[in-house]
């Protein structure tokens, strides 16, 4: 796309070749039926995918890590999306997410069944909603972890609230996924750790989406901590994904990414970008309509081994250069693309 080729020169040049760029983006591109983001990529001309498309190529990531993309069996959407974008990527992950897969329960209790809150994630159809990973460099799929169906009630410390026993003894922590990926890089192996957390809000007073929030978050400390079945990663390695919750502001219970950012196994880049600033806060990756507002919910953070050159937000000043490049305003997504430069030890 030659506006995102433009862009590249007037915002952030891609990483230089001894360095990584690792990013991740809530692309909103999720459909409301199986197969229909599909149609809409191989039709053409839609301009939330042109936008979403112009700004990976933007920031050009070596390594990028979506959320909200449609899985399906063939990984046929994900193959789409990687070819529209200049250059292709030539490595792609997927698994079935939590979101939509049925439980034939009444998971949120209202007397009914088959509903999309009925699933273990909530989704209107198996795969609505997932996470996937584009890669410059081989993923090593036979070593994955996917700690995906942890149930809520198993993680240490967990905080639930009650919930009837056939519930619990069916309901997984993750919303989405929780996933451990190794990729080989030409510098060497970087383990990605990542994860899409539901949205604290849209429960009653139980708390329920608050609480889970927290806990799918936490699973990091936990996994850190070595308190799970599955031993920590050997550093380097990247927490990289969607907390949904701000670790200052907004609603939610914010103590377990709060916890995150000050880990000292990690370093926290704290991406900034003038134009969310203007928003909110510079670290801002999001930008909900008011009362909300701005907040901080997506994270890149490297394990401390890893050398920090760079980061930014994808927050362009509306108006500007760099936002004209990326299209008319309102066919953006509402959460921007997070990018960090790393060196490898």
């Amino acid at each position: 796309m030659i506006r995102a080729a433009a862009l590249v020169l007037l915002l952030a040049a891609p990483a230089a070749a001894e360095t990584l760029r690792v990013a991740t983006f809530n692309t909103g591109l999720s459909a409301r039926g199986p197969g229909l983001l599909l149609g809409r990529l191989i039709k053409g001309d839609d301009p939330e995918i042109d936008a979403a498309v112009a700004m990976i190529e933007a920031t050009s990531p070596d390594i990028l890590i979506l959320q909200d993309i449609d899985f399906d069996a063939g990984g046929a959407a994900l193959s789409a999306l990687a070819e529209r974008i200049e250059p292709p990527y030539p490595h792609r992950f997927a698994l079935l997410p939590n979101t939509g897969m049925a439980t034939g329960l009444d998971m949120d209790e209202d007397g009914r069944l088959g509903g999309p809150r009925d699933a273990q994630g909530f989704g209107y159809f198996a795969g609505d909603g997932g996470m996937a990973i584009l890669s410059r460099f081989p993923i090593a799929e036979d070593e994955v972890r996917d700690l995906s169906d942890l149930l809520w009630r198993d993680l240490p410390g967990a905080i639930p609230p009650p919930l009837p026993e056939d519930v619990a003894e069916a309901q997984r922590l993750s919303s989405v996924g929780h996933w451990i990926v190794p990729v080989d890089t030409d510098q060497g192996r970087l383990t990605l750790m990542t994860w899409s957390a539901t949205p604290p809000v849209f429960d009653g007073p139980e708390d329920r989406n608050g609480r889970r929030n927290r806990d799918e978050t936490a699973l990091w400390l936990r996994l850190l901590d070595g308190e799970l079945a599955v031993p920590p990663p050997e550093p380097p390695f990247i927490i990289a994904g969607l907390g949904n919750v701000d670790p200052d502001s907004g609603e939610g219970r914010p103590d377990a990414i709060s916890s995150l950012l000050g880990d000292p196994r990690l370093r926290d880049p704290a991406p900034t970008s003038p134009g969310a600033g203007r928003a909110g806060k510079p670290t801002d990756t999001v930008l909900f309509n008011p009362p909300t507002g701005p907040l901080r919910v997506s994270f890149v953070l490297p394990s401390a081994d890893l050398t920090v050159l760079r980061s930014g937000v994808l927050w362009p000043i509306e108006d500007s250069p760099e936002a004209d490049a990326l299209g008319p305003l309102e066919h953006w997504p509402r959460h921007r693309l997070v990018w960090v430069d790393i060196a490898l030890p």
